[in-house]
């Protein structure tokens, strides 16, 4: 997935929530309802997220240091975390506090500007609804045929997942709040305020622990995706002759592979041999999939399993499956 249109979906959601926000916070100081609070502070949350994920982005891009000799990659990662952390306790926490403050005191919309919060609702609608169809766009352009899921689940840039994912709650939380709003318009009960507010708190803190989820892994490290590891092992074995004995991927970044691999040699080959059949390794490896910057080969005899005889190196290999 490209950094850059990842980048576009930040910026066109982070221009959107930013105006929004405005929007609702003088529907809320017009009409004292909690719903317009929420979403309020729901497009603060995500307008400082989209932020963070600049930042990230634009600090993962430094280059190697003896500190980190792997690089930066992962802060796109940490920062996706924050961001999970942030939509949960500004989000979503203040959303249910607020919703609790709202039933204990269930005051009716105040004022002659009722109509404000409609208009602001469905002006933010349509805001957010051109907001997202670019978050897809930009997605559809890597996601080929992968479900929705699939591809949150799977996808190692975090910027399009987590856009698509806070633009998908902000449009059902304007939703839940122009429920909540029109009924207490119609009802002039505020309990219809504070249950709307409640969806849009339990909205929130829902999608914030689907993302913390999937960005824990990515933290963790995770391996390439089934396709890449396939055309690692393609690309191993693209002379005739190399086998597999042990191979290892690793993101350092969504855009940085790490492999890590034990291949055979012949038993009679000479270091020049050896050296020759691993530097054509790695450029077959570079050209079938190019985010692998960072090959690492370690050259063995190839022994069938459960044979028990030593390699060269003093241990025993074993012919193991290609990918774990």
């Amino acid at each position: 997935m490209s950094a850059s249109g990842g980048k576009k979906a930040i910026i066109a959601a982070l221009g959107a929530n930013l105006t929004i926000a405005a929007l609702k916070f003088v529907a809320f100081a017009l009409t004292r309802s909690s719903s317009m609070l929420a979403e309020g502070i729901h497009s603060v949350a995500d307008s400082g997220n989209q932020v963070l994920l600049l930042v990230g982005g634009k600090r993962s891009r430094r280059g190697a240091s003896a500190e980190h000799p792997f690089g930066y990659g992962r802060e796109r990662y940490i920062y996706a975390f924050i961001v999970s952390i942030v939509l949960f306790s500004v989000g979503g926490l203040f959303a249910l506090y607020e919703a609790y403050h709202k039933a204990l005191d269930p005051h009716p919309i105040e004022g002659s500007f009722w109509w404000v919060p409609l208009a602001v609702l469905i002006g933010a609608i349509v805001a957010e609804s051109f907001s997202l169809r670019t978050a897809i766009r930009e997605s559809n352009r890597t996601r080929g045929g992968m479900g929705w899921v699939r591809f949150v689940r799977t996808a190692k840039s975090p910027e399009l997942p987590v856009i698509l994912l806070e633009d998908t709650g902000a449009l059902l939380g304007l939703l839940f709040a122009l429920f909540g709003v029109s009924l207490t318009l119609l009802t002039d009960n505020g309990l219809w305020d504070a249950a709307g507010t409640a969806m849009i708190g339990l909205l929130l803190v829902a999608i914030a622990a689907v993302l913390a989820v999937e960005t824990k892994s990515l933290l963790l490290g995770e391996s390439a995706s089934a396709a890449d590891i396939a055309k690692i092992e393609e690309a191993i074995g693209g002379d005739g002759t190399t086998r597999i004995i042990h191979l290892k991927t690793l993101h350092l970044g969504p855009e940085e592979l790490l492999v890590a691999a034990k291949i055979s040699v012949g038993s009679q080959e000479t270091g020049a041999q050896i050296a020759a059949q691993i530097d054509g390794a790695e450029q077959r490896i570079r050209a079938a999939v190019p985010i692998a910057g960072l090959i690492y080969l370690e050259p063995d005899l190839y022994v069938p399993k459960d044979t028990g005889t030593p390699s060269a190196n003093g241990s025993t290999p074993h012919a193991m499956p290609a990918a774990e």
